[in-house]
């Protein structure tokens, strides 16, 4: 059973800083392609960040120097590290995997950042 369990996350200022954490459990964590994706208020779920198995990575343009994916595949973990973070990335992000053909989600964290 592929599971994803998130931690992180909540109320920042403009320009403050957070750190998201994904566990995944019940896939081969190595071979998988990683992705961090966010739902803005109103909006639909888009992707943020992905770390291939290999640990190469791609950004939407809105993020890219300011956050960071990064995966552990000793401890089953991917990262997103959110720096100089801005009122318009507040939304709900989630990881996800996708395995078989089927798309697996964690469940979800609040990011919320004030101006």
């Amino acid at each position: 059973q592929v599971r994803l369990v998130q931690r992180g996350g909540g109320l920042v200022q403009f320009g403050g800083s957070l750190r998201l954490s994904c566990a995944a459990s019940g896939i081969n964590f190595k071979i998988h392609t990683m992705d961090w994706n966010r739902q803005a208020p109103g909006k639909q779920r888009q992707l943020v960040a992905r770390i291939d198995s290999r640990g190469l990575t791609n950004y939407t343009d809105s993020v890219k120097g300011r956050f960071t994916i990064s995966r552990d595949n000793a401890r089953n973990l991917v990262f997103l590290q959110m720096n100089n973070l801005k009122p318009e990335d507040t939304g709900v992000y989630y990881c996800s995997v996708v395995r078989a053909d089927r798309t697996y989600w964690g469940q979800g964290t609040q990011v919320t950042v004030s101006s």
